[in-house]
């Protein structure tokens, strides 16, 4: 029998939480959401929060350790979202519905070292675009179509 698909969210600052929650829901998939600090989220058998110490990279570690082939991981950062994809893990989407992949993720490592290279040296660097709706709408479709394909690869 197929290990079961886990979907397992970097929670702190993530802006789509009750979307992942009602995808999750729709399809019957635990979703694990793994945070520097307690959160509030509703209460269901599926649904789990998994606090971790405040250390560095506490969350991203247990995330990577939770994570297999059969996980979809949501996440903003990049250097996670390397090493899931370095580990094999099924699926792995940025809250904006992006999907990071072998062919991706490199130039996305690079892009985002040129721009902490930038800014350590005192350039004026625009962030990222304000999250909009369209992004929360793409986000939906991307989690939804990681979650068929999943499916599919049973």
């Amino acid at each position: 029998m197929a290990k079961p698909i886990r979907i397992l969210v970097d929670a702190d600052a993530c802006p789509v939480k009750d979307e992942a929650i009602r995808v999750a829901l729709r399809h019957g998939l635990a979703i694990i959401f793994v945070a520097n600090a307690y959160l509030r989220l509703e209460k269901d058998p599926l649904i789990s929060l998994e606090v971790v110490p405040g250390n560095f990279d506490a969350a991203d570690d247990r995330i990577v350790e939770l994570a297999d082939d059969r996980s979809i991981v949501v996440t903003t950062d990049i250097l996670l979202a390397e090493r899931c994809l370095a580990k094999g893990v099924g699926s792995v989407l940025s809250p904006k519905g992006k999907a990071f992949t072998q062919n991706s993720i490199g130039m996305a490592v690079a892009t985002r070292s040129i721009m902490s290279d930038l800014r350590a040296g005192g350039a004026q660097v625009g962030g990222p675009a304000p999250f909009s709706r369209r992004d929360r709408s793409a986000f939906l479709s991307a989690l939804d179509l990681a979650i068929v394909q999943s499916k599919r690869n049973a």
